[in-house]
């Protein structure tokens, strides 16, 4: 009668921990979807924009055309450091998950500065066709033209100001379960930027030239 009594007793404890092990993983789920749906509404923002441009980019209105702007070597340039910075950005996922706080953050460094030598090209870019009258207002091909750029340029900077934010919670915090989970959801969203700026290559860039 009495080993009766003290088997429930002690299977209690791990009936708790399995529960909040199953709460966890929950939460981890619902985040991560979450996440996946935030992204599918900002790819809809992109097909927009994507479609957009489409649509006016032969409008010139006597402006100047894309080959005669578009500087490719400097633009071939900018995606070689933002696809680095994808590639950097996957060598600090095994330390994530190994929790290596050091490396994890070292890795995170070099794509952040990858990413902010993207955005400083971008801006250089844009101020050059600026500067030489080719600014939005020119035409409707310039203006679909700065509007996709640009908001893909704003998507990296907000994502340069979340690594950052990472990198000084990593050094409070640790590599926790939460912020694991916040560094994989930055890390797909990362990720779709690049996918993001392959389009804009192509189609925004390349094609234009090649017309």
């Amino acid at each position: 009668m009495t080993d009766h009594t003290r088997f429930p007793s002690d299977a209690a404890p791990s009936w708790h921990l399995a529960e909040d092990d199953d709460h966890d993983s929950v939460g981890n789920g619902a985040t991560v979807l979450g996440f996946w749906i935030y992204l599918m509404s900002d790819a809809l923002i992109f097909a927009s924009l994507f479609a957009m441009f489409g649509v006016v980019r032969t409008s010139y209105a006597g402006g100047p055309m894309p080959h005669e702007i578009f500087e490719l070597p400097l633009v071939a340039l900018n995606t070689a450091l933002l696809l680095a910075s994808s590639i950097t950005f996957g060598q600090a996922m095994p330390h994530i998950e190994a929790g290596r706080v050091g490396a994890t953050r070292f890795w995170l460094a070099v794509t952040g500065l990858l990413g902010a030598g993207f955005i400083g090209i971008e801006l250089y870019e844009f101020s050059t066709l600026i500067a030489e009258g080719a600014g939005p207002q020119r035409s409707a091909f310039l203006s679909a033209f700065f509007t996709l750029v640009g908001t893909h340029g704003a998507h990296v900077t907000v994502g340069l100001l979340w690594i950052g934010v990472m990198l000084v919670q990593l050094g409070q915090h640790g590599l926790s379960q939460p912020m694991k989970r916040r560094l994989i959801c930055l890390s797909m969203f990362w990720h779709f930027l690049d996918i993001i700026w392959i389009g804009v290559f192509t189609f925004v860039y390349l094609f234009g030239v090649l017309r």
